[in-house]
């Protein structure tokens, strides 16, 4: 198929994009274009006016301020899995981005773009999340932030206005010594996961665990964060450890869908999140 008829905007400022955004009639954003331009090919999305960001200059810097990585709206998702920076701050992305479509699609695609077209098994989306991602938009009312928590409403469906755009996402890193891990289980390499987890686990000089984060993909309309400090805080890291905190994944009401029931959802996300918080583990005791 092909997508209905439309307007190609390509505005060279954000204050243009906004202006667009603002006096058109049912406009969209498009810098990769890896999930909109498929979307409206399939007729699963329309758009009268389609406004291309790619011609405005500053968007395309990943850079570190204070304990925050700031990404840009055209920053490539083959840069960030490449990135120096984000391997010394974040190195949970660029695990993730291994399994993330293909290199032909990553150096094309956004993480920005991804974000916010919130797909609930995208991989993208569960990283805003377990760095407490903050969505920083434009509009004709000036800017605004959003913590990711209040910007993902739903299935696909964020808080941004018909009228804004996002110009960053800000990601709050670990500064001290951590381990991570993104696991996921998919029927091809590339394919959106039916379900995934990332894991980001530190522990103090008495390798006990210090601090602990889960986010889970795939079983609902956003991303899932686990609670797991009264079970994980204080603990040694181990193989029994990793699994009694993983059977909580299990507990979370799952989708069902043509890719998969709720209850194979649940124990899919359990083994995961075990596989997950092992490798943490692992790794946070090398790193201490």
């Amino acid at each position: 198929m092909k997508s209905a008829p439309f307007t190609w905007h390509r505005p060279e400022s954000v204050a243009r994009a906004v202006e667009l955004l603002s006096t058109l009639d049912n406009a969209r954003i498009v810098a990769g274009g890896q999930t909109l331009m498929p979307m409206l090919a399939m007729r699963y999305a329309y758009v009268d006016h389609l406004v291309d960001v790619n011609a405005i200059p500053g968007l395309d810097g990943i850079t570190l301020e204070g304990d925050e990585v700031c990404i840009g709206a055209l920053v490539r998702q083959r840069d960030i899995e490449q990135s120096p920076l984000i391997q010394q701050y974040a190195p949970l992305m660029v695990e993730a981005y291994r399994l993330v479509g293909h290199i032909q699609t990553r150096n094309r695609g956004t993480f920005v773009g991804s974000v916010c077209n919130l797909d609930p098994a995208s991989e993208q989306p569960t990283l805003a999340e377990i760095f407490n991602g903050t969505i920083v938009a434009v509009g004709p009312r000036g800017e605004r932030r959003i913590p990711f928590n209040e910007f993902a409403c739903g299935f696909m469906t964020t808080s941004i206005e018909p009228d804004e755009m996002v110009t960053q996402i800000r990601l709050r890193i670990w500064n001290e010594p951590h381990g991570y891990a993104f696991e996921e289980f998919a029927r091809r390499h590339g394919d959106f996961a039916i379900v995934g987890a990332a894991a980001m686990v530190s522990v103090d000089v008495n390798h006990a665990i210090r601090r602990a984060d889960a986010v889970l993909c795939g079983m609902g309309s956003k991303p899932c964060r686990l609670q797991l400090d009264d079970v994980l805080h204080g603990q040694q890291p181990s193989a029994r450890l990793a699994k009694e905190a993983a059977s909580r994944a299990s507990w979370i009401d799952a989708l069902s869908d043509t890719s998969a029931s709720a209850a194979y959802r649940k124990r899919l996300a359990w083994t995961v999140t075990e596989r997950a918080l092992g490798r943490a583990f692992a790794r946070a005791l090398n790193a201490s």
